[in-house]
Parts: structure tokens; sequence; C-alpha cells
């Protein structure tokens, strides 16, 4: 009796023995899982669309188990930074105007991954609806109104470069002001407010439009041409050894209600990273079809 009383707990420490190497092999299992996938290097500009949907896929690739780091920089480190690997992805590349110097110095070290944005995409001089000029051949006329200035944002941005042309196109008696997106908004917010008239640098998409009635400026010259896509670019390495992110990414897209919701909650107050988890939570559906 005394003999086969001890068999259950040898058995017992035996299968204990194999619990623990059995978790054991699938912990190391899933940090090499973890290992693999490794970390994602995005760079970003401060517009509105950019820190949304980069935040967006920062909540989308941890969830799935990479690492992601966020870097902000301007328009012109950040595509240096892209083409030797210093960074992997770019998400709001304005193509094929806006950026296309940027592009074709740089493209034989990157991937076009295609544009997410389902509308169109375009930039130009934006005024309030209550300013009766429509044109900006007209604005010469009303320089007084506008105190000859364009407010603009970061002087790498290619909408910067592309309105110093107007300019010169327009033969405008205009000073292009230089600042941050941020700053921009904050002289429209308050220049609406007390109804006075001024003209910055605008693009679509973007929810000052849901926010304020503007309109653009036409331009009969076509010196901010057509209508683009917002590009997603990749580090032609990157894509190489991450061709599952590769192949998602080129799923991904956003109408204007898409983004225009996401880009509402960032307005409203919430932290990028609380916006795109809530966003993503509230929009399952959606996210899920860009993961199969």
């Amino acid at each position: 009796m005394t003999k086969i009383g001890k068999w259950p707990k040898i058995g017992n420490i035996v299968l204990s023995i194999l619990l623990i190497v059995t978790l054991a092999a699938g912990c190391g299992q899933q940090q090499a899982e973890q290992e693999v996938k490794g970390t994602v290097k995005i760079g970003y500009i401060n517009w509105q669309e950019d820190v949304a949907v980069t935040n967006l896929w920062k909540e989308i690739l941890e969830e799935k188990g990479y690492k992601v780091e966020l870097l902000n920089v301007d328009v012109a480190p950040l595509f240096v930074g892209l083409s030797k690997g210093d960074l992997d992805l770019f998400l709001d590349s304005w193509l094929p105007l806006t950026q296309q110097a940027y592009w074709e110095k740089y493209k034989d070290k990157l991937d076009d991954y295609g544009s997410w944005y389902q509308g169109e995409a375009k930039i130009g001089l934006v005024v309030p609806k209550y300013v009766s000029i429509n044109s900006i051949d007209e604005l010469n006329g009303q320089k007084s109104k506008f105190r000859e200035q364009i407010i603009g944002i970061d002087p790498g941005a290619g909408i910067m470069k592309t309105t110093d042309k107007a300019v010169k196109d327009y033969a405008l008696s205009y000073e292009i002001s230089q600042g941050s997106e941020a700053a921009m908004l904050a002289t429209l917010d308050k220049a609406y407010k007390d109804n006075k008239w001024l003209v910055v640098t605008g693009w679509s998409p973007h929810w000052m439009f849901s926010k304020y009635d503007l309109k653009y400026l036409t331009d009969p010259k076509k010196t901010y041409g057509v209508a683009e896509g917002l590009h997603i670019l990749a580090n032609k390495e990157f894509t190489q050894k991450l061709p599952s992110i590769a192949s998602i990414l080129k799923k991904f897209k956003l109408n204007d209600q898409q983004i225009g919701s996401l880009e509402g909650l960032i307005s409203q107050g919430l932290a990028p990273q609380d916006a795109a988890k809530k966003w993503a939570a509230d929009n399952k559906t959606l996210v899920n079809s860009w993961m199969n």
C-alpha cells in the first residue's frame, strides 16, 4: 500500500514538469513571434489627417504584436529618413503634384502602396464663404482687407512651395506667413469669429471644412493642379522585410466621412492615440476588412 501510494505523487510531479515545459515552450514561441514581427518606424507631419491615420495604424499594428515608433518631422527630412531606411513608412504623401519634387528625387528607394483616400484630395487658397471674392486673381483687388497676407503652414510643406509659385503666377502683392498648421488654424478661428477676411493655405480632407463655412478660391491658371491622392510610401527594404504589413496597408481605404470622424475625435480633445483606439473599436468591421 505504501509503494502504490507513491505513484500518484510521482505522476503529479511528472505532469507538473510537463506542464512547465509546455508553458515555457509556448512562451518562448510567443516571444520569438514577437521578435520576428519587430519594430515599425513611421514618420509623420503635424497635419490633421496624417496625425490621425498614423496613430490609427500605430494602434492596429501594436494590437497585432508589432512595436511602433512614431517620429514627427518636417517634409524634407522625412523623405531623407525614409529613403535611408531610418524610417519605414509615411502614410500621407500628396501625389502626384504637391510632393512631386521629393518623390522624383527619392523614388528609386521607395515603394508606393497607393492612395488610401477615397475622395478629392486637393490643395489651394481657402477663405470663409462670407468673403465676397471667388478667385485667386481677385486677391490683389482686395489686398487691404486681407492685410496683404496669406496664412501658411510649415515652410517645408509642398503646399507652401506651390503657394510661392501661385504668388508669382498671379503677381500677387502678398506675403506668405510661415508657421504651423496649429498656428494657421488658430488664426483662422479668431478671424472667423470676428467675421474678418483672411486667406489661408488649405487642403482636403480636413475637419476645418466641417467646423467652418469655407470655400476654395478658384484657380484659373491651375497652379495648384487637380485633385490628388494621399499615398502610403515605404522604404523598399521595409517592404521586403515585412511584406505582410505592405499587404494590409494596400487595402487601407477611408472616405470623407470616415477620415472626418477620426479627425473629429482629435479636434474635440481626445489624444490622438486615444482617438485611434476609440475609432478602431467603433469601426471593427472596416478595420478587419483590411486585415483579411
